[in-house]
């Protein structure tokens, strides 16, 4: 949640005063400075401080200052956008930055009080100095490293994509003799069809994914590992999503010169990054978790474990469950993750199979139905009743998420986000536009709503607090595990790497789901307010035609 609120408001403050200029870049040492050092104190000093996690009191009325310094941020941010204050007005930005460094300055008080922040600088010695030293050469080399994906129209910088471009027209050449490509504006493809590669499509964004997805697996899971060879299969999967990338625009070049159609190429343009990038984080969970040279098991006994196959050979037991009891997790772990993974294989296809307007949304109701089917003995033993505070904070949720539209459609502004979607289902016939929209609310009232409780709350909330995760009760759900499920939840709504505006309200909606669900320990308390949302958001969207929000 600190991490959240420290992106959200940064990226929305503005211009402040204290930008320096390196290489005719802008830099801002408020921001990059404090928190390299951060990092590295924490990685260096973690297992010191550890020790003195007990002794430290949370401060819940500095905690609750932080929040509306927090909200008087967002507040002048939105005024801003809205055209209510002149952002280049000076009292107003040194406001926003004085109010955001105090709400920095109260949160860090309210972990952490301020004898406990002198003894930990004392059980780290020197600690705080290296720290400091290493955010200020990250900060300094931070601005050269930038030329490797700058997006330039020469030759002279952007490494990446030069040498995405030479990848992509080795690989094209065997197919398309009569290739054009242009070194010095990295454009390849056809006399039909060609793409400019600029930084997105050089790969990095997708190697920069993949980095920080393995480092936070490998790191989480560190007991589980055998080190350093478990770092190997880092740049295996860094290869991995670079070749990926190379397949990716080879394929656009041969589907568009095809003659594939303007909704098959911008589906695919667009979503076969994601595949690519969720392919190898699976393959890499997956991989690393069954390479014996990589991977222990917690407390398991000395020699080699019993083959899972043969042990269902014989036992008639399940292979895969045979496998998770190895591993010490729950063989339920199947029946919590596979319908919300149903819904984004389903998605994947259908964005990639379409255009501007997904026709094929329908698919994804039925591949989480027909899961959800299958698995129905394993979730008749959840609690699936729910109480008034299920709905009731449904209803807060949905307040929260339409009040900027709310804000744009009823202020002085009088703008909402744009949106094509009216206009697609417009052009449909009455049957088809009504069909897609009655399977749209069904799957954000029925399948979406059971789908991702089970695998955010029901399977991540309790997997991070223990392997066994069916053994914590839901009322036992800590801070902690509540707050790192809702930021991947708040993240798996993001639309695209800057939708920092989803990642907060999906954060937040993720946050009072959990709260839903720890007040009495049900599931269904969680699935109502989930359902009751997207509920009223599917009037709010058919009512007042803010198609956006779909």
């Amino acid at each position: 949640m600190v991490a959240l609120e420290y992106l959200f408001c940064y990226a929305g403050r503005g211009p402040i005063p204290g930008h320096l200029k390196l290489y005719g870049m802008n830099t801002d040492v408020y921001g990059q400075i404090p928190i390299g050092a951060y990092v590295v104190y924490l990685a260096f000093g973690y297992s010191r401080l550890k020790a003195l996690q007990d002794e430290i009191p949370f401060g819940r009325i500095l905690f609750g200052a932080h929040l509306l310094c927090v909200a008087a941020v967002l507040s002048i941010t939105l005024a801003t956008q809205k055209g209510l204050v002149w952002p280049p007005f000076d009292p107003f930005s040194y406001a926003k930055s004085a109010v955001y460094m105090l709400g920095t300055v109260l949160l860090a008080l309210a972990c952490v009080p301020l004898r406990s922040w002198f003894g930990a600088i004392r059980a780290t010695g020197r600690l705080w100095l290296y720290a400091l030293l290493a955010g200020v050469a990250g900060w300094y080399i931070g601005s050269p490293i930038k030329f490797l994906w700058r997006v330039t129209s020469t030759v002279q910088s952007g490494f990446m994509q030069r040498a995405t471009l030479h990848a992509v027209k080795a690989v094209l050449g065997i197919f398309l003799p009569n290739l054009i490509v242009d070194p010095v504006s990295f454009t390849i493809g056809t006399p039909q069809y060609s793409i400019m590669i600029v930084g997105g499509c050089s790969g990095i964004e997708g190697l920069g994914l993949v980095l920080v997805f393995t480092s936070i697996w490998l790191w989480y899971f560190r007991k589980e590992y055998r080190f350093p060879q478990a770092l190997l299969l880092v740049p295996c999967a860094l290869g991995c999503i670079w070749i990926l990338n190379i397949v990716r625009l080879c394929a656009l070049i041969l589907i568009s010169n095809a003659g594939g159609s303007l909704e098959v190429v911008t589906g695919f343009h667009i979503q076969a990054g994601w595949i690519a990038f969720t392919l190898v984080g699976l393959g890499f969970s997956f991989a690393s978790q069954r390479i014996p040279w990589v991977h222990r098991i917690p407390g398991a006994p000395p020699g080699p474990a019993a083959d899972p196959l043969k042990v269902g050979l014989e036992t008639g037991k399940d292979v895969h469950e045979e496998l998770n009891v190895q591993r010490g997790e729950s063989p339920a772990i199947r029946a919590y993750l596979l319908p919300f993974l149903a819904i984004l294989a389903a998605t994947f296809i259908s964005k990639a199979a379409s255009g501007r307007f997904e026709w094929l949304y329908p698919l994804r109701f039925f591949a989480a139905a027909i899961v959800l089917f299958c698995f129905l003995p394993e979730l008749k033993k959840l609690n699936w009743r729910f109480g008034w505070f299920g709905p009731f904070a449904g209803a807060a949720v949905f307040l929260m998420w339409i009040a900027p539209s709310a804000f744009a459609l009823f202020g002085p502004a009088h703008t909402r986000a744009a949106s094509t979607l009216g206009a697609d289902l417009a052009a449909l016939s009455p049957f088809a536009r009504w069909a897609w929209i009655a399977i749209r609310v069904a799957a954000a009232v029925f399948t979406v709503p059971i789908a991702e409780e089970l695998a955010f709350r029901g399977y991540l909330a309790r997997r991070l607090m223990s392997r066994d995760f069916v053994s914590v009760p839901f009322s036992s759900l800590t801070l902690l595990s509540i707050g790192l499920s809702s930021a991947v939840f708040g993240m798996e709504h993001m639309k695209n790497l800057l939708d920092w505006r989803h990642l907060l309200l999906g954060t937040l909606a993720g946050l009072a789901f959990a709260a839903a669900l720890r007040w009495r320990g049900r599931i269904g308390d969680a699935v109502a307010a989930h359902a009751v949302s997207n509920l009223l958001l599917a009037a709010w969207v058919l009512g007042m035609g803010d198609w956006a929000q779909w």
